[in-house]
């Protein structure tokens, strides 16, 4: 899987679950809750003020070598 800017959390989490440290140490600490699993990765960055780009680099590096 190929993570995007338009990648939803959830479908993220559901792909490899153990990048939810990555979400948490952005401050997103609400992963159960069913409204931060249907926003893009974009929407949760701009609501945390995280720079989406470099989440995208990070989450794909982290499932390149766990995948």
């Amino acid at each position: 899987m190929k993570i995007t800017k338009d990648t939803l959390i959830g479908d993220i989490l559901d792909f490899d679950n153990s990048t939810a440290p990555i979400f948490m140490e952005m401050g997103m600490h609400c992963l159960g809750c069913p409204a931060s699993r249907g926003e893009s990765l974009a929407e949760a960055c701009m609501v945390h003020g995280v720079d989406a780009d470099k989440m995208v680099e990070k989450i794909n590096n982290h499932i390149a070598g766990n995948k």
